[in-house]
């Protein structure tokens, strides 16, 4: 009290005083939130997500321009395109397995700088090809006959086909591997960096094509060739630079336990992980076993398949060995706790509800203009947005496995959207083209091979015109100057309703908050049940297995190509979706009735 009023008569000092340690307070309130904000912008993750994010925008401005430029190089035509889509989705599928074994079998520096190098040099020097071509094209012609432009045309694919396959195992090493460890083995926090990493993914799929695209536009090929080049060599270093950091700040990233014994969950805490390791070394020692680098092969089969390869010719051998990888490498991805998860994921690229090529004619022929289409794409990429979020909250509040369930329900739910826009007015779809093709067969039949030439005539509907690729670019279309046209659909019909295109892209926009999620899920289950030892070689497969069915998704374009048959393939794609759905079901079913573990959440 005496205190109190001497300071009433020192004119108020306590209210000074209470004002300076309210100063101090909020000085050291603003010290620690910077500093923790430095510490942010420091650490791992945040790292991550600025190397992903210069990666990812490479990437997709590469696979804009890179089929741009090969339909301005043959003449508009999509032969080269359709090809380099082959290449790509053909070289994944057939080695998918050895890309993820080279991830495992490696320390993880080693695969990420050699990964991020053999990218960037490939896109450069493809970037560079590609100027010389633009730039002397008649010349290049005039050589060899023309063989000088073929030896270009298939440096371009095969470079870019490169590029594609180191994009591959970085995404593996990075987004399946690096951020596992990175977050301690903790669910909730893994759960939040793969939401980001997608985030991010989804913003710039919209934002980078468009960037190089207005470059293209306003300037040149050659100018768009040289953004990319010179992006590519900014992007190279300082990822370089920001990957090679977060290896030297997270110890763990260079240590690679050997492959659990089977049973055992691989999401443990690096405590439980260290002497589980411990106590399997003691074991090893105890029966006299080594642990060898393929997984499931004694010392004596390991020897004696040495010895086979050894006694083969030198380039026999390594085939036999490439066999042999793929092989443990399928083995392996069957044997999976979560392969049916993995399958459902899978079976959801044989679809052609997407905001890719085939949507995009489609919705042309139907009256929809391109500036009301590219709103569309921007809305489509808001609810991807939107699934990420509910990601993490269904994950944190139902946990990650009924969080699968709810998105894959969500996900049929808005695609019924889809099918009931196949019947609904303003759908162009008629079965009955399809009846002319069935009596053609049958009087084939018949006659014995003989058909009118009348018959012919009605069973034009199913062909594709003369000029058409062989493998189209995601739809069988030709580029224009104003607008992109299926085969032998005349220009400026529209529909007498737009109900039907209405329910279709109603369905497609809501059902990605669903997708995005369901994915998110899957890609999550992964990463936790599958052992460190396999994470490689199994995301591998996995990517395999993505492009396999998405190539099934292409022979449904070719066998199908007019606007009239793509109802057909609308509810093709949605009983794929629901058979992948189906096998996430049964897996959920299998899950539940496993024990819980004792994983950090």
């Amino acid at each position: 009290m005496s205190l109190r009023a001497d300071a009433a008569q020192c004119g108020g000092v306590v209210v000074e005083l209470e004002s300076d340690d309210i100063r101090e307070a909020r000085a050291r309130k603003a010290r620690s939130t910077s500093g923790s904000a430095l510490i942010y912008l420091r650490g791992p993750k945040f790292l991550i997500y600025v190397s992903g994010a210069l990666s990812m925008w490479g990437d997709r401005m590469w696979h804009f321009a890179i089929s741009v430029f090969l339909i301005e190089l043959y003449g508009r035509n999509l032969l080269l395109t359709a090809i380099f889509g082959l290449v790509v989705a053909g070289s994944v599928l057939l080695l998918g397995a050895l890309i993820g074994d080279w991830v495992d079998r490696n320390p993880r520096n080693k695969v990420a700088h050699a990964s991020l190098l053999v990218q960037n040099i490939s896109v450069t020097v493809c970037s560079i090809v590609l100027m010389l071509v633009f730039l002397y094209k008649q010349w290049i012609e005039s050589i060899w006959d023309g063989w000088l432009t073929v030896v270009c045309y298939t440096v371009v694919i095969v470079l870019a086909d490169v590029a594609n396959l180191a994009s591959t195992a970085l995404t593996i090493a990075i987004q399946r591997d690096w951020i596992v460890v990175i977050t301690g083995y903790n669910r909730g926090h893994l759960a939040g960096m793969n939401a980001t990493m997608r985030r991010i993914d989804q913003v710039t799929n919209i934002l980078a094509p468009l960037a190089v695209g207005q470059v293209m536009t306003l300037a040149s090929n050659v100018i768009g060739c040289g953004f990319i080049l010179g992006w590519n060599l900014v992007s190279l270093i300082v990822e370089f630079i920001f990957l090679s950091r977060v290896y030297r700040i997270v110890p763990a990233l260079s240590v690679k336990p050997p492959a659990p014994e089977d049973g055992q969950a691989s999401l443990e805490r690096p405590a439980e992980r260290t002497e589980g390791l411990v106590e399997r070394r003691g074991s090893q020692v105890e029966h006299s076993e080594v642990v060898t680098s393929a997984p499931g092969l004694s010392d004596d089969d390991m020897s004696l398949n040495l010895k086979e390869v050894t006694n083969l010719p030198l380039c026999f051998g390594r085939f036999r060995w490439l066999l042999s990888t793929c092989k443990d490498g399928w083995r392996a991805y069957y044997r999976q706790d979560v392969f049916l998860a993995g399958m459902g994921l899978a079976f959801l690229y044989t679809t052609v509800l997407g905001f890719d090529c085939i949507t995009t004619g489609y919705a042309y022929t139907q009256g929809i203009s391109g500036s009301l289409l590219s709103l569309l794409m921007g809305v489509s990429a808001i609810t991807g947005l939107m699934g990420t979020i509910m990601f993490t909250k269904l994950r944190k509040a139902y946990g990650l496995v009924n969080t699968g369930i709810i998105s894959s329900c969500l996900h049929l739910c808005c695609l019924l959207l889809c099918v009931c826009s196949v019947f609904a007015p303003g759908s162009p779809m008629d079965l009955r083209l399809l009846r002319p093709f069935l009596d053609a067969n049958s009087t084939l039949s018949a006659a014995g091979g003989m058909v009118e030439g009348q018959r012919q005539k009605h069973t034009y509907p199913m062909r594709g015109g003369i000029n058409q690729p062989l493998l189209p670019d995601r739809s069988s279309i030709h580029w224009t100057n104003n607008t992109v046209l299926f085969e032998n659909m005349p220009s400026g019909m529209e529909p007498d309703s737009y109900i039907s295109i209405i329910l279709l892209f109603l369905g497609v926009i809501t059902a990605r908050i669903g997708l995005w999620s369901f994915d998110l899920t899957v890609t999550q289950l992964l990463q936790e049940n599958i052992c460190e030892s396999e994470r490689g070689v199994v995301n591998g497969v996995q990517s395999s297995m993505n492009y396999l069915m998405d190539l099934l998704h292409f022979i449904m374009v070719i066998s199908a190509p007019q606007p009239q048959h793509f109802g057909i393939l609308v509810i093709i794609s949605v009983l794929f979706i629901t058979t992948g759905h189906t096998m996430y079901f049964l897996y959920a079913r299998k899950a539940k009735r496993k024990p819980a573990g004792c994983l950090d959440t």
